[in-house]
């Protein structure tokens, strides 16, 4: 497949499901308006009106866009994984029942398995797996 070029951190993060260091990420403490779209695929994610402070040190959604995430148990046995729908890069994970917004629930996601468009620009052409 022909996807975006990634950086030697990013294939880490997005295709060998590592996790960058909390407090380290470009979107950890960005609140600007506009959309969250996969690095891989450009596939729309998350809309900045869903993202909170929860104070992890990774950015935090507590709500993606409908069919654009998926949700599968992981590795550890113990967390759940989210990843991209349409290219199955790992974005981070799941956590439900902590209370921190109206939805109860967290996307702890790696800023390096995501890219910001702002309101206004146009979004990329997403890449089909």
């Amino acid at each position: 497949m022909n996807y975006n070029k990634l950086t030697p951190d990013e294939e880490s993060v997005l295709v060998d499901k590592a996790t960058e260091p909390p407090f380290t990420g470009e979107y950890n403490n960005f609140y600007e308006d506009g959309t969250f779209i996969c690095r891989r695929c450009n596939t729309p994610l998350f809309s900045s009106k869903s993202k909170f402070d929860s104070g992890c040190g990774w950015p935090s959604f507590d709500e993606y866009f409908p069919n654009a995430v998926k949700r599968v148990p992981d590795r550890d046995g113990i967390r759940t994984e989210i990843e991209c729908s349409n290219c199955n890069a790992h974005l981070g994970h799941e956590f439900l029942g902590e209370h921190l917004t109206d939805k109860n629930t967290r996307e702890c996601v790696n800023s390096l398995s995501i890219r910001f468009v702002p309101t206004g620009k146009e979004l990329p052409e997403r890449i089909l797996e």
